[in-house]
Parts: structure tokens; sequence; C-alpha cells
């Protein structure tokens, strides 16, 4: 397996970053190539993505969550892939988020692409993605902080499934009602 550490800074403070990584479905607008992540309940999410010219499928599973310190990963289906993401708290109201990304390269072109060091690059761009995302909404666009450990759901706090809850952006709450004032809905 081939294992990725990236890392960034971004202006906004750990709830807001930690809460907006927990939107799983918004990745396709910073993360490249990943045209599809579907939440299928609070510990599984079904992804769709081209990783080198080719189409990839998989089902990933939530194994350890821990509101503003850590997400962690790993693929129960299809391609091979586990990871974390790290939140920890900086002065001036700044967040670092770490990613470890660890995966099995598929085919040749994948296997160059890894050795050539492209995976490294896109989970960097996809962080500077996120950080710009992030940054220009200035709050995240949803939450969820229920707590996952050893793949057991053991904390809720808001008592709604995550597919189920609304966030609110002016008020900013989450409620579980079908849109917020904004007639958005976000997950």
């Amino acid at each position: 397996m081939q294992t990725i550490e990236q890392s960034i800074e971004v202006n906004l403070p750990i709830r807001t970053v930690y809460d907006q990584w927990t939107q799983f479905e918004e990745f396709p607008q910073f993360m490249e190539g990943v045209e599809q992540v579907r939440q299928l309940d609070d510990k599984r999410l079904h992804w769709v993505a081209e990783i080198a010219g080719h189409r990839h499928e998989w089902d990933a599973e939530l194994y350890e969550q821990i509101p503003d310190q850590q997400i962690a990963w790993r693929s129960i289906s299809g391609t091979r892939n586990e990871g974390a993401v790290r939140f920890e708290a900086l002065p001036e109201n700044r967040t670092r988020v770490y990613v470890r990304l660890s995966f099995e390269p598929v085919g040749a072109m994948e296997k160059a692409g890894a050795a050539l060091g492209l995976a490294s690059s896109r989970v960097k761009g996809d962080l500077k993605r996120f950080k710009e995302f992030i940054e220009a909404h200035g709050t995240e666009t949803g939450a969820w902080r229920g707590e996952i450990h050893d793949g057991e759901t053991t904390r809720d706090v808001s008592g709604v499934p995550r597919s189920k809850r609304l966030f609110d952006e002016q008020s900013g709450s989450i409620s579980a009602s079908g849109t917020s004032d904004s007639g958005m809905s976000h997950q």
C-alpha cells in the first residue's frame, strides 16, 4: 500500500472546519476526480471517483469519529483504501488539518502515477481547495457531532440521523425539519 500524508492550515476555528468535513456529500466540490459521495448512514459512504483515467466505486466505513479531533475510515468494498483526518486547534481561531491516506494502486497507470507522486499532489490540491471552499463560506454548511468508536456509533448529540439533519445558516442551528429557512437542504 502507498501512504500519503499532507496538512494545511485553515483560517477558521476548529469546530467550523471539522463540521464542514463531516459533510461528505460536498466533497466533489473540492476533491479532484471525486464524482459523488453518497451518505448511506451515519458510518457508511459510497464513493464514485475517476483515478488515473479509470472510474472506481467503493464503499467506506467510518470506524472512528471524534468531534473536533479525528475521522478515520476504511474501504469495505471496491478500491482498497484507508486513512484518517485529524484536526488541531491553532492560535487565533485557526485549524491545522492533517490527512493520512493509504491505498492500493490498481493497474499500470495508477502504479506509475503513485511512483511519480501524483496522488500526493492530488491530496495536496484537494486540501488547498477545501481551505478555499470553507474560508469563502466563512461557516460550515452542515454538521454532525456524533461519535463513532470501533465502528459503532456511541453518541449522536443531535439525536437525529446524519442524513436527516439540516443546517440553518441564519440561526446557526441544526434541525430535523425538511428545509432550513433559506429553503436549502444540507446534510
